[in-house]
């Protein structure tokens, strides 16, 4: 078949752009060889359209790749891929299992298994073939925003429960529904290093010596393969300064020299062009690498002109053209989509069975996964739950699925503003507790506020982190800072109720205080759907077997943990239901928040009384206007001109300055890697942060702390200051004492 395509189709074949970008009559011109909804993406520009659209688009994309060619050559149909982490999750009514965190802490890999299948079966009914799922990353800093995405910070539960998703997705390697019906192509994710970038920046770079660097990360990789999966994506980050979408060394020496992978390596979203040299519509750099399929969202026809033209002129040997091309028709016909029993996708199996999505048997495997995942901290004997208790649920979170189901729900960064009508046929954490209490004898009431009529005999307080994905939830330390929860529990404490702590979040966080003030406390993590699945905890319906996949903090350094130096409770731990060993009092000290408030400079679209800012030498009031290079205007970030925007020129620079101690925090935007150079400087000593600036590129509003750490000391100033034109926006300057040793990050 390769021998037979002309340069122009098979050029196609390693192209793949987003939904919301083209349309069928550019499919039918050019024949992607396959296409991908972004995490906000769906059908017809409807991000919340219903299943029969997504179903209806797939026949489009199909029909349209499959018109007759001419001079005979061969027809190569289109395929499907999506972003199905946590079930099925783009869609409205698919059932939203828990996120791989909690998957991680079930210990189950046969659970795994049967979440896979039911995800590949609600793919199916949409009419998609390919789910980039599972990650295996080993999340080893959980200030990381996808740590949530980890099964663990151990490489071999990592590896275990991977391999048991790709089995639940594609079926076992050999077995005669092997990529059949219920049934979807896997992708293991991110190769490779993804979860040990320094501070744990999203997209940010990983140092060290490439072996034992291999000995953690990689440990996944293998096991995936030989569990038969098909694709891998290649990850974002950098190996020792090399992007990993460029990295030869890795992505062919390694992933498939050492490891022997056979199959597909596809990109990230616009990865290509981060490689130096590379821009997302011309990267050769990305195919010689061993990258077989360019993401690339929306410059398909732009990147598609270049690559060929780099064939043509010797850039790119058409040998390796062609060996990525079979690649993908390899995996087209090993899913059944090539050859004379291929399939419409709307006369599949399962497509347009729409009452398969989120179907009770479904259900059912997605509440015993969150029962499973519980991992109780502490119980002082207040669990299980008594029959006939009177119970008060407080907590803003308590009746919000979207909160309990986290990111890449509905929505790439999901949110509490998606209300439980987006979510028909799911239950939320209250609604499952109270229909336990109900079935108990007892009674509950949900109080978001924590105020009642009737004094109950316990309360449960729902409460923790908001939904974010990938880097809109890296965080510059691990202290759960919001104090809603925190405030409740001591009134409770105060009026002699005895509480229930259900936290939500995405990884181990800092909550010593919550803990004293709590009788029980219980990791929930991102449980999804089937809210029931914590009251089966809670009332006892189910033995608590959850133990924890990562590390949880003693303190609030926010310094990774890996191991038991650290740690509260180390990895493994979950009590019984019936051990009420007393926990003890925990030190609730923390420099972060005993130290004193962080004075504003610049704060609402105003610089703060005895503060000034200029460039080159020229006053720039109230941060607007123009000089020495710099161009200052006011912009809207929340509300009308509350930031501004910096447009500098070559060889310019910027200074705030006035009195304050401790540290600089800047709440700032970057949309594109700086040209050139970029330092900051204050006192008596300059840094070069070009590097780490160029990685916070493109990640939109995003927090820099400027401690001693690199700045050495702290002027009554900050300069910033580059030799290439930049644009650079501000929302908030402000300095504040950190604790000795806060490393400085972007």
């Amino acid at each position: 078949m390769v021998s037979r395509m002309s340069l122009e189709r098979k050029v196609a074949q390693l192209i793949q752009p987003q939904i919301n970008s083209f349309d069928a009559e550019e499919m039918r011109e050019y024949r992607w060889g396959s296409y991908l909804n972004g995490g906000n993406g769906g059908p017809y520009g409807d991000e919340f359209a219903p299943a029969s659209e997504w179903l209806r688009l797939a026949d489009e994309m199909w029909d349209a790749s499959t018109q007759p060619l001419p001079d005979g050559e061969p027809i190569i149909p289109t395929m499907w891929g999506t972003d199905a982490v946590h079930g099925h999750t783009n869609v409205v009514q698919a059932t939203i299992f828990p996120h791989n965190i909690a998957l991680g802490a079930t210990g189950d890999p046969d659970l795994v298994r049967l979440i896979g299948a039911a995800t590949a079966t609600e793919i199916e009914v949409t009419g998609i073939d390919w789910n980039f799922s599972p990650t295996v990353a080993v999340a080893r800093d959980d200030r990381w925003g996808r740590t949530y995405e980890s099964y663990s910070e151990d490489p071999e539960l990592v590896a275990q429960m991977g391999a048991a998703l790709v089995e639940g997705l594609q079926g076992k390697k050999g077995a005669e529904d092997y990529l059949g019906r219920g049934r979807v192509i896997a992708t293991a994710k991110h190769f490779f290093g993804d979860g040990g970038t320094d501070q744990g920046v999203d997209q940010g770079d990983v140092n060290g010596d490439i072996d034992a660097l291999k000995s953690i990360h990689a440990v996944p990789y293998p096991v995936a393969i030989e569990a038969g999966v098909e694709t891998i994506m290649a990850s974002f980050n950098s190996i020792n300064g090399t992007k990993m979408h460029g990295n030869e060394a890795l992505l062919t020496g390694v992933l498939r020299g050492e490891m022997g992978f056979e199959g597909l390596v596809v990109g990230d979203w616009n990865g290509h062009g981060q490689i130096a040299g590379c821009t997302v519509s011309d990267c050769p750099q990305a195919l010689m690498a061993g990258l077989d399929i360019y993401m690339v969202p929306d410059d398909a026809v732009a990147l598609h002109s270049s690559l060929v033209a780099q064939v043509r002129d010797g850039t790119i040997p058409e040998a390796r053209v062609d060996e990525a091309v079979a690649r993908v028709l390899r995996i087209k016909q090993r899913a059944g989509l090539l050859g004379p029993d291929a399939q419409r996708p709307s006369a599949r199996p399962n497509a347009g069975e729409y009452d398969k999505l989120g179907m009770a048997p479904h259900r059912a495997v997605a509440r015993e996964a969150v029962a499973k995942s519980q991992v109780i901290l502490k119980n002082d004997g207040v669990l299980p739950l008594k029959p006939g208790a009177d119970i008060l649920v407080a907590g803003v979170a308590a009746d919000s699925i979207a909160q309990a189901a986290g990111g890449w729900t509905l929505t790439w960064q999901g949110g509490r503003e998606l209300t439980n009508d987006y979510f028909p046929g799911a239950t939320s954490i209250w609604a499952g507790i109270e229909e336990a209490a109900q079935e108990s004898g007892g009674s509950a009431t949900l109080s978001a506020d924590g105020t009642f009529e009737e004094r109950p005999d316990i309360a449960i307080v729902v409460f923790g982190e908001e939904p974010y994905a990938e880097f809109a939830g890296d965080r510059k330390n691990l202290i759960f800072a919001d104090t809603e929860g925190l405030e409740l529990l001591r009134k409770f404490e105060e009026q002699g109720i005895p509480t229930v702590s259900v936290f939500l979040s995405g990884r181990p966080m800092w909550v010593n205080r919550e803990l004293n003030a709590s009788d029980a406390f219980v990791a929930s993590w991102l449980p999804g759907s089937e809210g029931a699945g914590v009251a089966d905890i809670l009332f006892g319906a189910k033995a608590a077997t959850g133990k924890l996949s990562f590390s949880w903090p003693a303190n609030c350094e926010g310094n990774p943990l890996n191991g038991p130096d650290g740690a509260l409770f180390a990895l493994g731990y979950g009590r019984s239901l019936d051990d009420t060993a007393p926990l003890g009092d925990l030190d609730e000290g923390c420099g972060f928040l005993d130290g004193a408030p962080a004075a504003d400079w610049f704060v609402n679209g105003r610089l703060s009384a005895g503060i000034s800012a200029s460039a080159g030498g020229m006053d720039l009031p109230n941060l607007r206007g123009e000089g020495g290079g710099v161009v200052a205007r006011g912009i809207d970030r929340n509300r009308q001109e509350d930031a501004r925007e910096l447009t500098f020129g070559p060889d310019s620079s910027f200074t705030v300055s006035g009195e304050g101690e401790g540290a600089y925090i800047i709440t700032y935007n970057l949309p594109a890697a700086p040209a050139g150079t970029v330092t900051i400087a204050s006192g008596e000593r300059t840094e070069d942060v070009t590097r780490r600036m160029t990685v916070a590129a493109g990640k939109g509003w995003r927090e820099m702390v400027l401690t001693e750490a690199c700045l050495g000391e702290f002027g009554d100033g900050l300069t910033i200051a580059t030799n290439a034109p930049l644009q650079f926006s501000i929302a908030q300057i402000s300095r504040s004492t950190l604790p000795e040793g806060t490393e400085c990050s972007f």
